[in-house]
């Protein structure tokens, strides 16, 4: 669950089941009664309806709550002004960051890095498909130390400069749970 409206999807489809709910966060639901193997059976199915996945493995819930941590970094990166994101992540989930970093690469495919980036360019494009702000405002937002720097990633991820993905009539973006 990546947004507001996920959790407020799961939450409701969980009420209708006839399921108390505690707390709907970011990739987790808190229940207030123990759940059976066929009502576990029957969330699961009424879930993936809406596109979502229940995760039980505790290497797949460590994973979903780097994402987690880092798209709502990439929404609010005030965060890192305090602290690298190596350090945000290994003080916000108790762990080794070298621990988390080698079980996400090795499960992903990819850095948490370069996961980091691809999650910052999605937000670049959103807020440049907004038009509100200049390119270095921005930079400025995700925490690029210059417009250079934003659009050599840019690039790099995209195959386009900002300039001209701000032309295209069709801007292309990816949905936060296809990155």
């Amino acid at each position: 669950m990546v947004c507001n409206r996920c959790k407020w999807v799961v939450k409701t489809e969980l009420e209708k089941l006839g399921h108390e709910v505690m707390v709907v966060n970011l990739g987790e639901v808190e229940l207030k009664n123990e759940v059976s193997a066929n009502q576990l059976q029957n969330i699961e199915k009424k879930l993936e309806e809406f596109g979502f996945e229940l995760i039980s493995d505790k290497s797949s819930v460590l994973i979903e709550q780097i994402k987690t941590l880092i798209i709502e970094l990439v929404q609010k990166p005030d965060e890192l002004e305090k602290q690298n994101l190596s350090q945000y992540l290994s003080q916000q989930l108790y762990k080794d960051y070298s621990a988390l970093s080698k079980l996400f690469s090795e499960v992903t495919g990819i850095t948490i890095e370069q996961y980091f980036i691809l999650q910052k360019i999605e937000r670049a494009k959103e807020l440049m498909v907004y038009d509100e702000l200049s390119l270095t405002q921005i930079a400025w937002e995700l925490g690029y130390s210059s417009v250079a720097h934003l659009s050599s990633q840019f690039k790099k991820v995209t195959g386009l400069t900002p300039s001209h993905f701000k032309n295209l009539k069709h801007k292309q973006r990816n949905s936060l749970d296809e990155i």
